[in-house]
């Protein structure tokens, strides 16, 4: 995980596009500027950090869902609830599952446990659209290969 630059997803651990499952996990850095105001000498996760971590695993879902043709972009966030505390150190293991798409749009489910506890979930909105230019798609198929995304997945 590298928080400053908003890489929330370490690798994925399983890719399942016939069940539109998804699990990934990643460690959240032992340091970062992040906790030195969330907060001092009680570091902390930020709530709005594990809903992004929830929908980036929901966009590697979706991406592999539709062989890397589109781009899923947040649209909404329903339902999130922050169960537990997320700690530097920890890794968090994070499930997302597609429950609706059509017409552009995307519903996914997501929660994170640590330690196998449930610590936050969320149903989330995506828009997917046509990646905007090249560069972007070069750098998503970067961070694919980083992350460990599985090839086979947008292979015809």
């Amino acid at each position: 995980m590298q928080l400053e630059y908003f890489h929330m997803i370490d690798r994925i651990v399983d890719l399942n596009v016939d069940e539109k499952t998804i699990v990934v996990e990643a460690q959240v850095p032992n340091a970062s500027t992040i906790f030195e105001g969330h907060f001092p000498g009680y570091p902390l996760m930020p709530g709005v950090l594990l809903i992004e971590s929830m929908a980036q695993a929901s966009g590697w879902l979706q991406l592999g869902m539709l062989k890397f043709e589109r781009m899923p972009i947040l649209a909404a966030v329903k339902e999130a609830k922050v169960r537990g505390s997320v700690f530097p150190g920890d890794v968090m293991s994070i499930e997302a599952i597609l429950s609706h798409q059509g017409s552009g749009y995307a519903v996914t489910e997501a929660k994170i446990r640590v330690g196998g506890k449930l610590r936050a979930n969320s149903t989330l909105t995506f828009t997917q659209i046509p990646f905007p230019n090249a560069d972007m798609r070069g750098h998503m198929d970067a961070i694919a290969k980083r992350v460990g995304f599985p090839q086979q997945a947008v292979s015809p």
